[in-house]
């Protein structure tokens, strides 16, 4: 795996992971999981980020502070991406949120865009794209390639998601060699359909209880 590939192994991110995983977990408990984990990707693909310090007044006395220092863009790609959005802006609680709508066509599987909250200028340094599944990769690169056509240079993207395929990761890392990517599992197969195996199953059905019986 490449040293921008992060792969968190932490007892508490894979016993999370193994209750997204189960079939009887509610709407709401995979809603928080998938926050819960987001959080926890958040704050490890942030160690890096450059800080500012000031001076501030507490009632007793004078003390150093620290800010961070680059201003946050978040990216989650519609809509399983918006399950990982409210735990990113629990960290970052003034980035500015650019929803990208990416679809995957069923039969060619290939990534169809049809939405871009993207802004004609470019107010942020740093953006945390938002993917809870890379499965084949194609929709993580639409992404990516949407953010490089804003002119955001690849080493300012860090690609957050919840579980990946062997395969997706490969062939995202094979496109975006220098880009940072944290992860909380890889799964080493994917189906004829193109979905991860053993997976979590299809995440915004999942996350907005419109699983079809």
């Amino acid at each position: 795996m490449s040293d921008k590939v992060h792969v968190l192994h932490h007892p508490v991110i894979k016993a999370r992971l193994s209750k997204l995983r189960q079939t009887s977990t509610s709407p709401k408990e995979f809603r928080e999981g998938i926050h819960d984990i987001s959080l926890m990707l958040g704050i490890e693909a942030s160690r890096d980020l450059e800080e500012e310090e000031f001076t501030g007044q507490t009632p007793i006395g004078t003390f150093t502070g620290t800010v961070i220092k680059p201003k946050i863009g978040l990216a989650p790609i519609l809509r399983a991406g918006m399950g990982m959005t409210d735990a990113l802006l629990n960290l970052f609680p003034s980035a500015q949120v650019y929803h990208l709508g990416i679809y995957r066509e069923k039969v060619t599987l290939q990534p169809v865009e049809y939405y871009s909250k993207l802004p004609s200028a470019m107010p942020v340094e740093t953006v945390f794209l938002l993917d809870p599944l890379i499965a084949t990769g194609g929709t993580a690169v639409a992404a990516l390639n949407m953010l490089l056509d804003w002119g955001l240079p690849i080493t300012r993207i860090k690609l957050l998601c919840v579980l990946a395929s062997k395969t997706g990761l490969d062939r995202v890392k094979a496109d975006f060699p220098d880009l940072e990517v944290w992860v909380s599992a890889v799964d080493p197969e994917l189906t004829s359909s193109g979905l991860i195996s053993p997976g979590l199953g299809d995440t915004g059905d999942r996350l907005y209880n419109t699983l079809r019986s």
